[in-house]
């Protein structure tokens, strides 16, 4: 299938930083099936998730696996080259992992986004959209404060950018379903110990699926002008209607909330809002730049001054069949390659 798009594909090389995780995976199934770039370059520092792609089908005449970590500009240097557009998704992104393991998250998760920023810069890559979550809005843990570091870097990218053709923009959104460490695997384990651990009744998240985040990766590539953080609408639900939608009837223990978690997710401060357009599915977030057009908002409305974009305030909530929908896809996901 041949999708209809802004962005003339066949003539692109796209790169994905952190190309071999959950997200990478997806976005590389989905641009080789339905966009086929002229060429798809998959870097990352583990070999053997490479070997595994390359057996599940994506060993292709216009895919390169290039092992790196974004740590080494050098090695990001040699990777950019003659590349048009880059995806950054590589991170340390396990909240309890960056707790203890401070210094290597900020290597990663800072170091490595100004890495991959000079390195595009210099290199001339069009467009570079990097990933960012929902932690990063009010960040109460180190995770989310390397990821709103990251976040800024980017953005600030364009102005260090100059007269070089390089845009860079961000892409914030909410739990993905399923990922590596989330709570829905976990409680899809758990059930069948016949009690789900809860951290608090209250608790509320907002959620996407991996082919949704990967699809609105996509279409922001194709609208960014440089400078925006685009963050999708999305369905919120309360833990313990996500519990019932994976376990019926299951009972369920409170554990409290672990260290550097939130009741509630947040990807819009109020103290952004002065700055952010909404769109009929997404918002976009406008650079405090002298340069920016403020016509590249057109077809949006401002949001009024203090609001908030909240897992507990939101107008759209899913059902528990909706949920049990979504998860029942799961293992469908995890195991596409890509469609010849």
């Amino acid at each position: 299938m041949t999708t209809t798009s802004s962005i003339n594909w066949s003539e692109k090389t796209v790169l994905i930083t952190g190309g071999t995780g959950s997200f990478g995976r997806k976005l590389s199934e989905v641009l080789l099936r339905e966009y086929r770039p002229k060429k798809l370059i998959i870097f990352s520092r583990d070999e053997l998730k490479q070997h595994q792609m390359r057996m599940k089908g994506y060993d292709l005449p216009n895919v390169r696996f290039f092992i790196g970590d974004v740590r080494d500009e050098e090695r990001l240097r040699r990777a950019f080259y003659d590349v048009d557009i880059v995806v950054h998704a590589a991170a340390l992104k396990q909240i309890p992992v960056a707790e203890y393991n401070p210094f290597e998250a900020i290597k990663t998760n800072v170091l490595g986004a100004a890495n991959v920023i000079s390195a595009a810069i210099d290199l001339g890559v069009n467009k570079v959209i990097a990933l960012s979550t929902d932690k990063a809005a009010n960040p109460i843990n180190l995770y989310g404060a390397t990821k709103l570091c990251s976040d800024k870097l980017f953005i600030a990218g364009n102005a260090y950018s100059g007269d070089r053709p390089t845009r860079f923009s961000v892409v914030r959104y909410g739990n993905v379903l399923g990922s590596r460490g989330s709570v829905v695997p976990f409680f899809l384990t758990e059930r069948s110990r016949g009690i789900l651990p809860i951290t608090d009744p209250r608790m509320t998240r907002f959620w996407i699926t991996l082919d949704q985040g990967v699809r609105f990766v996509i279409a922001c590539l194709e609208r960014m002008h440089g400078g925006e953080t685009f963050v999708p609408k999305l369905p919120s639900m309360r833990i313990l209607d996500l519990a019932e939608a994976i376990a019926p009837g299951c009972p369920t223990k409170v554990v409290g909330i672990r260290p550097g978690e939130k009741l509630h997710e947040v990807m819009i401060p109020s103290d952004v809002s002065r700055h952010t357009i909404e769109f009929q599915t997404y918002y976009m977030i406008q650079p405090n730049f002298h340069w920016w057009d403020s016509n590249n908002g057109h077809g949006g409305k401002p949001c009024p001054d203090g609001f908030e974009y909240s897992s507990d305030s939101n107008d759209h909530w899913l059902t528990t069949g909706e949920m049990v929908e979504m998860v029942s896809s799961l293992k469908l996901d995890a195991d596409e390659a890509p469609a010849q």
